[in-house]
């Protein structure tokens, strides 16, 4: 493939897309550029089906090369790890939106791998391997109806921006990411603070207006490319099959999809499909795969017109109704918070941990170390649906609910500042119907409040679905597991009272327009309030105290330069401390010393060591010393640890004194008063001036 390059002005600066110098045996190959932050993608396509396959293995794998930013990975091997929780969570945006764009029936396997090459660490490149993934197809001969293209939506001093820099972030008031094709939009996700459904509903649509020349530039690539798409073959349906499965099945598919129990709503499908494939078994013997592909597209086609025409859902609510909901608190004694909340037959069991410095989860990726005080980890074990599986770590999905979940929580918590504990949240779904990742997010909430974590708001969140059969549209408040894998949109809304908080978008189909997306915003917030009036019913606020078996944190200042003294020399201080007293103790470079103890002696012990450690001498003031060296000029007095004075031999008594040690032995005790600090630094005490005294 000769060399190709496109480019226009995005923001101010260049943006570029290239083909054909590297990686010229994949498929397809781009390398996009903007500022000094490159991306390489490649696309390839297997030419032979698997035998016996029916799905589409589509694989992204986004990887972040370290060299990138001229950085070596700190990992004991000084290789990059396994997928980090940020590569997973861009390999999910960037498989969302196209997965819908290959052709139906086109079952080779596929894997675009984006990797960055090049990070300048002011343009994020998830959005720039996006828009190279799917250019990597275009230019590909692999079937594929594209192009799309993707933006981040930034909002700083009230202006939208597209694609911000990463040093503009922390000043926009949301994030979002906004993923399209010309027409429409395919995928959204990201996180706001709580703004109202209006502004998100502009943001959006403002995202899918900046994302067109991404697109207008591919397809003059692709252009410039010349390169045909594949052909070939799908499996056609047996239309004589098709007709006799229907005959037999449709009524009582029909009938199955009214059954508003899961588990029976399901034995009762696996039925229809046994009796179907026994009275076909004769004629159609060794066609059992192509039957049961048949059914489920009836029993697709039946749930879908008896929403779309019906207005009947596969429980009996109508479009806006929410399951029924029950929340319970404090169910588990030794963590620092809990709760079960159940909505349907959707039940998460969520825990709080409450934790110190210490407990910070550390990253290591090319933005630099991170340190993490708040995470939320989701779990879905294969019990909750009645299977079995061998989960050993975490899937993408399980990354990507728990992502959204915690991004939504995020907006509720206190500052760090204020609440200086590390927060660990785990959602472990015991029942799945539906809606998991958003009963975790009305868990968590209610287990926040639970453990006395001082949160702003209650937040909840809320999945919307969408069925669309023609001109025919329905908008979906609550779905259920059926409702999301047999529909159209999966739209995850979170927020308080006062706002959104997260969202994310999946869709099926080839995109929706405003005023779909309208509709289901505003019907997420009419559910979102309806959830929240429900969890009120089991805690309305925080609890006023932490558990008792939370660790208390304390926290105290000292001068800067003082830090060094509280520690030590090779930080014997700081160990004697934490020996002394059991406490946990994390220091700052600013002065700021987090004491945590579940035990408030303990903590008050520890205050006043380090206080004692770190106090300064003052003019006037009477100290119980003790005597640490006999000079002749005077002896030097410890007045507390580290900190001594010189008592001169005119200051020991009212008479005078011929010899020091008649008045002093090393190892005395004696009660001195500070009478002058020089400019070195230097205290001066008399024993003089204390004698007739008594300390306060």
């Amino acid at each position: 493939m000769a060399f190709q390059k496109v480019e226009i002005e995005f923001n101010g600066q260049p943006l570029t897309i290239e083909t054909g110098k590297m990686a010229r045996q994949a498929d397809g190959a781009t390398v996009i550029t903007y500022g000094d932050t490159k991306v390489l993608c490649t696309a390839v396509s297997g030419h032979k089906i698997r035998e016996g396959q029916d799905f589409f293995p589509l694989t992204v794998n986004y990887q972040e090369k370290f060299y990138a930013a001229g950085k070596i990975p700190g990992s004991f091997f000084r290789r990059e790890r396994g997928t980090t929780e940020r590569e997973t969570l861009i390999c999910r945006l960037i498989d969302r939106p196209m997965r819908p764009l290959f052709p139906k029936g086109y079952l080779f396997e596929t894997q675009i791998m984006p990797t960055v090459i090049s990070a300048d660490l002011v343009n994020d490149p998830d959005t720039l391997a996006m828009v190279a993934a799917s250019a990597s197809l275009v230019v590909s001969d692999i079937p594929f109806f594209g192009p799309i293209a993707a933006v981040r939506v930034g909002r700083v001093d009230g202006k939208l921006i597209a694609n911000p820099t990463l040093q503009q972030m922390p000043e926009s008031d949301l994030e979002i990411i906004v993923s399209g094709s010309r027409e429409a939009v395919m995928m959204v996700e990201g996180e706001a603070n709580l703004v109202s459904e209006d502004d998100m509903l502009e943001a959006i649509f403002f995202g899918h207006q900046a994302l067109q020349p991404l697109i207008d530039m591919q397809l003059e690539l692709q252009k410039l490319v010349g390169k045909a798409k594949r052909a070939f073959a799908v499996a056609e349906v047996d239309s004589a099959l098709e007709a006799k499965v229907a005959a037999l099945a449709t009524d009582k598919l029909a009938e199955t999809a009214k059954i508003r129990t899961k588990q029976e709503r399901y034995a009762a499908i696996d039925q229809v499909k046994t009796d179907v494939q026994q009275a076909l078994a004769g004629e159609f013997e060794g066609r059992q795969g192509e039957i049961s592909s048949i059914l489920g597209s009836i029993g697709k086609r039946v749930m879908r017109q008896m929403v779309t025409r019906d207005r009947i859902r596969i429980d009996g609510r109508d479009m806006k109704t929410v399951r029924p909901i029950t929340c319970e608190v404090g169910n588990l004694p030794r963590a620092h918070g809990s709760s079960l909340f159940t909505r349907g037959e959707t039940q998460a069991l969520v825990a709080i941990a409450l934790g110190t410095t210490s407990d910070e989860q550390r990253m290591d990726n090319l933005q630099g170390m991170e340190f993490k005080k708040f995470m939320l980890h989701y779990n879905f074990p294969p019990f909750s649906v009645g299977e079995t599986s061998m989960r050993l770590f975490p899937g993408r999905r399980e990354i990507g609910h728990g992502m959204l979940a915690e991004r939504s929580v995020a907006k509720v918590l206190p500052k760090h500042e204020d609440f200086p504990y590390t927060i660990r949240i785990v959602s472990d779904i015991l029942e799945s119907n539906g809606s998991s990742s958003m009963a975790s997010v009305c868990g968590s909430s209610l287990s926040l409040m639970d453990a006395g974590v001082p949160i702003t708001e209650a937040v909840a969140g809320i999945a919307m679905g969408l069925i669309k059969e023609g001109d025919n549209v329905a908008v979906l408040s609550d779905i259920l597991g059926d409702e999301d894998h047999l529909g159209d949109m999966d739209f995850k809304v979170t927020g308080t009272a006062n706002g959104i908080a997260a969202l994310q978008m999946d869709i099926k189909i080839t995109g929706v327009d405003r005023a779909i997306m309208k509709q289901a915003l505003e019907q997420a917030k009419e559910g979102r309030l309806h959830i929240l009036k429900e969890m009120a019913k089991a805690l309305t606020a925080p609890r006023a105290d932490l558990s008792p078996y939370a660790p208390r944190i304390t926290t105290i200042y000292v001068k800067s330069d003082q830090v060094r003294t509280v520690i030590g020399s090779g930080g014997k201080n700081i160990r004697g401390i934490i020996e002394a007293t059991g406490c946990s103790i994390d220091i700052e470079d600013d002065g700021r010393i987090n004491i945590a103890s579940a035990d408030g002696d303990a903590c008050q012990k520890a205050i006043k060591m380090i206080r004692d450690l770190t106090q300064e001498a003052e003019v006037g003031k009477l100290y119980m010393g003790t005597v640490r060296k006999i000079m002749e000029f005077g002896a030097f007095v410890e007045i507390y640890p580290g900190t001594d004075g010189l008592v001169h031999v005119s200051e020991l008594d009212t008479e005078r004194v011929r010899n020091v040690s008649d008045i002093l032995k090393e190892g005395d005790e004696v009660l001195v008063k500070c009478i002058g600090i020089d400019k070195q630094g230097k205290i001066k005490l008399s024993r003089k001036e204390a004698l007739g005294q008594t300390l306060p």
